[in-house]
C-alpha cells in the first residue's frame, strides 16, 4: 500500500517539489502583464494611493474596516510623539452578506449607520474605509467592485461605484472617502509605525486569514495601462494576488473548488488561505478513505462528513485542545487512524507556508529594493492564518524559505508584525495624509 506522503503526490499535491524559481519567475510575469492592462490572473490595480506626505496628527477620524467576515468600526487618531495609534468607540459585528443574501440599502445602511454612530467624536470629516475585496480605484478615492471573494451574498454591489453609494445614505457630506483595500491598508499601516532610526528601500502589505493579498508600491511610470493623468511619483499597487492562476492545482484543490461558489476563481488563495484549508483536508480524507487509508468505522464516518471548518483541522493536527469539541476527534478515535490523518492533512498547512513564502519572494523582488541590507523591503504581515495556524509554524517556514530563495539574489527584506487593528490603522493614514 503507498504511504500517505506517495498517495498525496500521486494526486498532485507537492510542497518540497515545488519549483520555487519557476513559479517566482510566473508571478513576476503575470505582475507585468498586469501593469500593462494586458492577459493576466493579477489584477495589478493602481490604487493612485502615495504613502507620502505629512500625516495629520491629534485628530480622530472615521474609520470603516470590512474585512473577510468582520466588520469594524470607530474612530482613529495619531497623538503627537506617540508612535501608536488611538483606536475608540470601537463596535464589531459581522460584514454584510457573510451567511446569507443581502439587499443593497440594508448593506449600504450597515456601514452608515456605524458613520453616523461617531460622527461626533471625529475631527475631521473625512473617512478612511478599508474594504477587502477585489475593486477597481478611481482618482477620488473610490472604489467599484470587480466580484466577491470569500463566499459574500450581495451580488447587486458587484459593479457599483462604494463610496458614491454609501455617500447617498448619510446625513453628512465627508471631506473625502477613501475605500481602500485591506492590503493597502496594512501597508500604509506599517509605514506610519516605524519606529526610530529604521530605514526600508521599499514597502509591502500582506494578508493571510481568511483570504489573501500583497500590496506593494510601484513607481507610477511603469505601470503602462494608466490612462495619461495628474498622478505621484509612485503609488500603492493592488495586486489582487488571491488570484494567481499560473500553477497546478493537486486533485483535491479541483475537488474543492468545484463544490465552492466561485468555482474556477481565486486558485491561489484557494491553495493557502484560511476560508479554504479545512476543505482541502476533507477531500485528502474523502479519497484517502476511499483507497483504504482508515478503519471501516471512520471512513464511513468521513464519507457522511458535508463541510470541515480549517479551526478544527488545524487543531485535530497539533493536537490543540481549545475546549470546544472537535468534531473530527470523534472520526478519529481510533490512534491509528488519527496518526493517519495527521500525516496526511498537516502537508496542508506546509504547502500553504511555502507558497506564501514563493509568492512573497516574487513581490519583494518586484519591488526593486534590498540591496543595501541598511534599508530592506518592509513587508508587514497580518492575518489570522499567517500568526494563529498550529499546525506548523508560519513564520518560521516562511522566513526559513525567503532566506533560501532570496538569500543568493542578495536582496535584503523584514517581515514585520502589523500594529494592532492594521486595517483601521491605514485607513486612518490614508484619511489623514495630506
Amino acid at each position: 500500500m503507498q504511504t500517505p506522503e506517495d498517495f498525496l503526490e500521486a494526486n498532485g499535491f507537492v510542497s518540497q517539489q515545488l519549483d520555487r524559481s519557476a513559479l517566482v519567475a510566473t508571478f513576476l510575469k503575470e505582475m507585468e502583464a498586469g501593469l500593462k492592462g494586458e492577459p493576466s490572473s493579477l489584477a495589478m490595480i493602481p490604487t493612485y494611493v502615495s504613502p507620502s506626505g505629512d500625516l495629520k496628527r491629534d485628530t480622530p477620524v472615521a474609520v470603516l474596516d470590512a474585512g473577510g467576515t468582520n466588520l469594524r468600526a470607530g474612530t482613529v487618531s495619531f497623538p503627537t510623539g506617540a508612535t501608536e495609534a488611538k483606536i475608540e468607540h470601537l463596535e464589531k459585528g459581522s460584514m454584510p452578506g457573510t451567511t446569507a443574501y443581502v439587499a443593497p440599502d440594508d448593506f449600504y445602511g450597515t456601514f452608515a449607520a456605524h458613520l453616523e454612530r461617531t460622527k461626533p467624536f471625529a475631527a475631521d470629516s473625512a473617512v478612511g474605509f478599508c474594504f477587502s475585496y477585489a475593486c477597481e480605484a478611481a482618482p477620488d478615492g473610490d472604489a467599484k467592485l470587480l466580484h466577491w471573494t470569500k463566499q459574500i451574498q450581495a451580488p447587486e454591489i458587484v459593479g457599483q461605484w462604494i463610496g458614491a453609494e454609501l455617500k447617498k445614505r448619510l446625513s453628512f457630506t465627508p471631506s473625502k472617502l477613501l475605500v481602500l483595500n485591506d492590503t493597502v491598508t496594512t501597508l500604509l499601516a506599517g509605514k506610519a509605525t516605524e519606529k526610530p532610526g529604521q530605514r526600508f528601500s521599499a514597502y509591502i502589505g500582506f494578508i493571510l486569514g481568511t483570504g489573501t493579498n500583497v500590496a506593494y508600491v510601484q513607481k507610477t511610470a511603469d505601470i503602462p495601462k494608466l490612462a495619461p493623468g495628474d498622478y505621484p511619483a509612485e503609488m500603492i499597487v493592488n495586486s489582487e494576488s488571491g488570484g494567481f492562476a499560473k500553477i497546478a492545482q493537486s486533485k483535491f484543490d479541483a475537488a474543492m473548488d468545484a463544490k465552492s461558489r466561485d468555482k474556477g476563481s481565486q486558485v491561489f488563495e484557494k491553495m493557502i488561505a484560511g476560508a479554504y484549508l479545512g476543505a482541502i483536508g476533507l477531500e485528502i480524507f474523502k479519497a484517502a478513505a476511499k483507497v483504504g487509508f482508515f478503519t471501516e468505522t471512520a471512513a464511513k464516518q468521513i464519507a457522511a462528513m458535508s463541510s470541515l471548518e480549517s479551526m478544527h483541522l488545524d487543531n485535530f493536527c497539533a493536537k490543540f485542545d481549545n475546549g470546544q469539541p472537535n468534531p473530527l476527534d470523534k472520526v478519529f478515535a481510533n490512534p491509528d487512524d488519527a496518526a493517519m490523518a495527521r500525516r496526511l492533512a498537516t502537508p496542508v498547512f506546509e504547502r500553504a507556508a511555502i507558497l506564501t513564502a514563493i509568492h512573497l519572494a516574487a513581490f519583494i523582488v518586484k519591488t526593486g529594493g534590498g540591496g543595501d541590507r541598511n534599508a530592506p523591503v518592509c513587508v508587514c504581515v497580518d492575518g489570522t492564518t499567517y500568526y494563529k495556524t498550529r499546525a506548523v509554524s508560519f513564520p518560521e517556514i516562511v522566513q526559513r524559505e525567503l532566506d533560501q530563495m532570496l538569500g543568493p539574489r542578495n536582496v535584503a527584506f523584514s517581515l514585520m508584525v502589523c500594529p494592532g487593528q492594521a486595517p483601521m490603522v491605514g485607513a486612518a493614514v490614508a484619511a489623514l495624509l495630506r
